[in-house]
Formats: C-alpha cells, sequence, structure tokens
C-alpha cells in the first residue's frame, strides 16, 4: 500500500483536535496494534474474559478518562470517544471493557451521595473495584418504566425482589448498581425508581449463567436473581434515577465511538484483503465495483466519524438536553446502522472467506449487529429523533 493511501486510512480524520487528546489517540492507537490485536480473535473465540487485557487498561489509567481531572480523568467526553473508537477498531471485547467500568462511574458520580462517591469512586478509578449495571429485564427493555423489580421499605433500608437479565460484568463485579420500584411519599405515593447499590455475596442475590452470545463474547452478561435482597438506606443511590439517566444520555456517543471503531476496523481488513487478491488475471482492488464498495464504506465512516465527535464535543461544551439529545441519538444510531452495513459489505467483499473463522472479518460483523441492539435499541434513538423534530406522539 503506498504512502499516502496508508496516511488516508490512518488519519483520514482530525476534528480540530487538541495536543493532549492527539497524545490519546496516538498513544493508544499504538497499544491496540501492538498488545491488543494480537489477542482479539482468540477472546471473541473462547469467550473468556480478558482479564489481561483489563490489567492492562489499569496499567494505563484509562478508568476515568471521561471524568473530571479531580477523579484522574481528562474530562473530555472527545477523548473518550477516541479511546474507544482505537481499541474497537482492533478488539471490541477490550473496548467494551473500558464502558462497563465507565457506567457505573458516571450513575454514581451524577447520582450518587458524597458518601456513596467516597466509598466507590476512587476503586473503580484505579481498577481496585468493579462495576456492573443493570435495568432490563425478560419484559422491559428500552421501556424502562416498565420495569417490575420491587424495592420495599423496612427498618434501616430496603428489600429487594425480582429479576434482571443481560447484566453484563455481573458475574465478576464487586458490586452492581439495580434499578427498582420504590414508593415514593415525594410523589403522592406514587412509584419512582432509583438505583440500588448491591454488594457482591449478598444474602439473596443470585448471578446465573452466562449467556452465550453471538457478538460482545468476552464481557459476560448474566441474569441475576433477587430473593428478598436487603439494601441498606446508605446503598440507595442519593440523586435518583432522572440524574443516573441524564448522565448515560450524555455518554451515549461512546456507543456510537465503537461503531466507528467497528467500521474502520472493517474497512482495514477489506483492503488489506483485496489488494493481496487476484482474478482474471488482475489485483481485485483493480475492479471498479470493488473500488466502489470501499469508496462507500470510507464515506460512511467518515461520516458517523463527524457525527459521533460533535456530539461528543457538545458534551464536553455542556450543552443543554435538549439540544445534545438528539444528536447524541443520531451519533449512537447512525454509528452503530454504520458498522452494521461496513462489515456487512466488508465480509462480502471477502467472499467464502468472510463466512470462515480462520479470518477475522467474521467477528466484525457479529459486534457490530449487537451495536444496534444495546445501550438503546436504534429504534429507540430514531424515536428522540424524531421526538425532537416533532413533540411527543399524541401530545400537543
Amino acid at each position: 500500500m503506498h504512502g499516502t493511501q496508508q496516511a488516508f486510512i490512518m488519519n483520514s480524520f482530525q476534528y480540530d483536535l487538541n495536543d493532549d487528546q492527539r497524545q490519546i489517540r496516538d498513544l493508544i492507537r499504538r497499544v491496540a496494534r501492538e498488545k491488543v490485536a494480537p489477542r482479539a480473535d482468540e477472546i471473541d473465540r473462547t469467550a473468556e474474559y480478558p482479564q489481561d487485557m483489563f490489567a492492562l487498561l489499569k496499567e494505563l489509567g484509562l478508568f476515568t478518562l471521561p471524568f473530571p481531572e479531580q477523579y484522574g480523568g481528562a474530562g473530555s467526553m472527545l477523548s473518550a470517544c477516541l479511546a474507544i473508537e482505537e481499541f474497537g477498531r482492533v478488539c471490541y471485547n477490550t473496548a467494551y471493557l473500558l464502558l462497563v467500568q465507565w457506567v457505573p462511574f458516571g450513575a454514581i458520580l451524577h447520582g450518587g451521595t458524597a458518601d456513596q462517591k467516597a466509598r466507590l469512586l476512587p476503586g473503580l478509578a484505579s481498577g481496585e473495584l468493579r462495576g456492573a449495571f443493570s435495568t432490563t429485564e425478560a419484559q422491559s427493555g428500552s421501556d424502562v418504566g416498565g420495569i417490575a423489580t420491587r424495592a420495599e421499605r423496612t427498618a434501616g433500608g430496603y428489600i429487594l425482589n425480582g429479576a434482571k437479565i443481560w447484566c453484563t460484568n455481573s458475574d465478576i463485579a464487586d458490586f452492581i448498581l439495580v434499578a427498582a420500584k420504590y414508593r415514593d411519599p415525594a410523589k403522592d405515593h406514587k412509584d419512582g425508581i432509583s438505583l440500588f447499590i448491591v454488594h457482591k455475596g449478598a444474602a439473596g442475590l443470585q448471578v446465573g449463567r452466562k449467556e452465550e452470545k453471538m457478538g460482545a463474547r468476552g464481557v459476560p452478561s448474566c441474569p441475576l436473581f433477587l430473593d428478598n435482597v436487603f439494601v441498606p438506606e446508605q446503598d440507595m443511590l442519593g440523586g435518583g434515577f432522572k440524574a443516573v439517566m441524564e448522565a448515560f444520555n450524555a455518554s451515549r456517543p461512546l456507543i456510537g465511538a465503537r461503531g466507528v471503531g467497528l467500521a474502520q476496523g472493517a474497512l482495514d481488513h477489506a483492503i488489506g484483503f483485496v489488494t493481496n487478491r487476484s482474478a482474471f488475471g488482475q489485483p481485485v482492488s483493480d475492479f471498479q465495483g470493488v473500488r466502489w464498495m470501499l469508496a462507500d464504506m470510507a464515506m460512511q465512516t467518515e461520516a458517523a466519524r463527524h457525527l459521533v465527535y460533535r456530539a461528543a464535543s457538545l458534551v464536553d461544551a455542556a450543552a443543554p438536553a435538549e439540544q445534545l439529545a438528539p444528536i447524541a441519538a443520531m451519533a449512537k444510531c447512525f454509528a452503530t446502522d454504520t458498522a452494521m452495513k461496513v462489515a456487512t459489505d466488508a465480509v462480502q467483499l471477502f467472499g467464502a472467506a468472510g463466512i470462515s473463522s480462520e479470518y477475522p472479518i467474521n467477528r466484525y460483523f457479529r459486534d457490530a449487529k449487537v451495536l444496534q441492539i444495546i445501550e438503546g435499541t436504534n429504534q429507540i434513538q430514531r424515536n428522540i429523533i424524531s421526538n425532537a423534530l416533532l413533540g411527543r406522539p399524541g401530545r400537543k
């Protein structure tokens, strides 16, 4: 590959990054290629938790990257997106290890009490503690308000009963943030929703067998069963569920960044494959149909990157929720749809080799499908966007 072509693939987008952000991107790109990429296929094949990759992220001090400097972070969502993109470009699961640590950190940072922050954030920041977050139930995935897990008031705290599914990281977590309905006196005794800190080994908590997943195989997702689990008063998240959900909306560009990373990685592999193959007496890369496919893949990836980084920049600029929400939804939806489209086209360019486990491209295809579903399905993202344009259906 010519040097100018390689430069385009490696550095096709700068987005007015500052020096710190460029240094973060370049460091993680090097680490990803040298230390993470060689492990990616094995992590996917064995579906075993990559403890060595967790240790690497811990050594690099990345568990607080998007958060304020007082916690050791860069205070930059754009920097966090750069990290996710570069890791996701070679290994979805290693990028996922960052997110599963960032989600409980962000929830406690935005919704926790001073005591909860003091108890849990330092450990999450250093990697000495691992957390998990659980809202999804069998009958309520996208409909968070429909959860059935209950928290009943009792002396000194709450008793939790219910069941959850798809709780990522739960079988290795030191604690799980569990969403449950409770009676809220401030709302005339109507039900509210809050998060409750359930510690590993709590009586009545059972973590079920990990799911056998199509993609995202290296980070476990398990069901939870809560049978009269006592949660002390001080472990009910202080700021309420609304504050936490607003924090999650602000973190949505990270999911889009995973899509960009997957798309770029699939494009990288496709270019490498077609430039080393010949058919009908000429390089496969000389066929116009192939060249146009790759051109479309590059355009789609570049467009997704612009949208994701635009959303991340709005987060860093503390944009109001009504401005951020539709852009963040666009970023997540478009980038993950792009990942699926680019990965699909990459498999096609590989031909029969694309469906062989000998080549990594099928891993990108499977992981991309997961991204269209998790962290708010792309149908829900379209609802958010259309509501911003038209208002909610049935409301004037």
